[in-house]
């Protein structure tokens, strides 16, 4: 039997900062920054909203639009790069929020912007072992930047959950690859606030090279090439890096816009591959055929084929789609920002 997805659910932050904001106070020119990273606002997590909070209202959205019995859900798996606690996994708090504790596997997932879908992957393993009928993974991300650091630009909330199964399939997961290697592009210790990033490190050798490799090796590995695809996402640390991927993997502009989503919400770390896929899911046609590739620092890629299922039509309006959730905005000033971001 195929294993895929079930459903999904994502949860983005109402408030926002425009990127001609944060010029204003360290005195860039917006302009420049709005063409160089096309990326025009970012979303901000309220002052009482982290990484638990966020990945439980994806979570949640997930669960609403589907059939699931929560109690049928035997794994949890939370991918981040900004846990609440060193010690005190996100997940376990996810699972009580649902309704489905105690007889579950829970844990964290740690690599950088690739977390979410690493879970993907752990949850397909156990389905497929029939150690489990349903498992979420969950992508979901306060990113961190120094004040004043290029990163601030993009660095965003919002997260996205992923159920997985073998039933009632709304997209079946034809395979997947990932391509991984040493390679320090960015990077925070544990205490530290803010994360450092490898300057040249960060494009050719970590970005392009790791999302190159693992979308090359899927489409081997499934016998496609990229015009058997519909629709196409990427990691998206701004709007740039996946329209230079996407050109030069032989995608077309068309394939890739319907998935990109960070000019309009940031980037949103471990959330950021899977709520463009999301962004697909809410008005891909059944049939469609989805190549995800995501990016993790550090450094690693893992790319998935997928198919969307007729089962999607009776799923998607049972939650806030992506575009549902980037309207209604609040924007902050910067002095607001800071305070919601804990700097002062």
């Amino acid at each position: 039997m195929s294993i895929g997805i079930t459903s999904y659910g994502v949860y983005i932050p109402r408030y926002k900062i425009k990127v001609e904001e944060i010029a204003r106070v360290w005195g860039d020119d917006p302009e420049n920054i709005k063409s160089g990273l096309m990326v025009y606002e970012k979303s901000v997590p309220d002052i009482d909203e982290d990484t638990a909070t966020i990945a439980v209202e994806a979570a949640r959205n997930a669960v609403r639009r589907s059939n699931v019995d929560p109690k049928e859900i035997g794994a949890i798996y939370v991918g981040s790069e900004s846990h609440p606690y060193a010690v005190k996994p996100t997940a376990t708090m996810v699972a009580e929020a649902i309704g489905a504790t105690p007889f579950l596997t829970s844990a964290d997932f740690e690599f950088a912007c690739k977390a979410g879908t690493a879970a993907i992957q752990a949850c397909m393993g156990e389905v497929a072992a029939g150690l489990i009928k349903y498992g979420i993974a969950i992508g979901s991300d306060v990113s961190q930047a120094a004040p004043g650091d290029a990163l601030e630009y993009t660095t965003a909330g919002g997260g996205a959950a992923y159920v997985i199964g073998k039933k009632d399939l709304i997209a079946e997961i034809e395979d997947t690859c990932s391509f991984t290697t040493d390679t320090p592009d960015f990077w925070r210790r544990e205490g530290m606030s803010y994360p450092l990033h490898g300057g040249r490190f960060t494009g050719e050798p970590a970005y392009f090279k790791h999302i190159v490799s693992a979308t090359k090796g899927l489409m081997i590995k499934v016998g496609a090439k990229p015009s058997d695809y519909d629709f196409v996402v990427f990691h998206q640390p701004n709007g740039k890096f996946p329209l230079r991927v996407a050109k030069t993997l032989g995608f077309t502009k068309e394939q890739i816009r319907p998935g990109l989503v960070v000019p309009m919400l940031g980037n949103t770390y471990s959330a950021s591959s899977l709520i463009g896929l999301a962004a697909v899911f809410d008005g891909a046609e059944p049939g469609s055929r989805v190549l995800m590739t995501s990016f993790g620092s550090g450094a690693g890629s893992d790319s998935f084929s997928i198919v969307v299922k007729e089962k999607i039509d009776e799923m998607r309006d049972k939650a806030p789609t992506v575009q549902e959730l980037l309207k209604g905005t609040k924007y902050l000033d910067y002095a607001l920002y800071a305070k919601h971001k804990g700097m002062v």
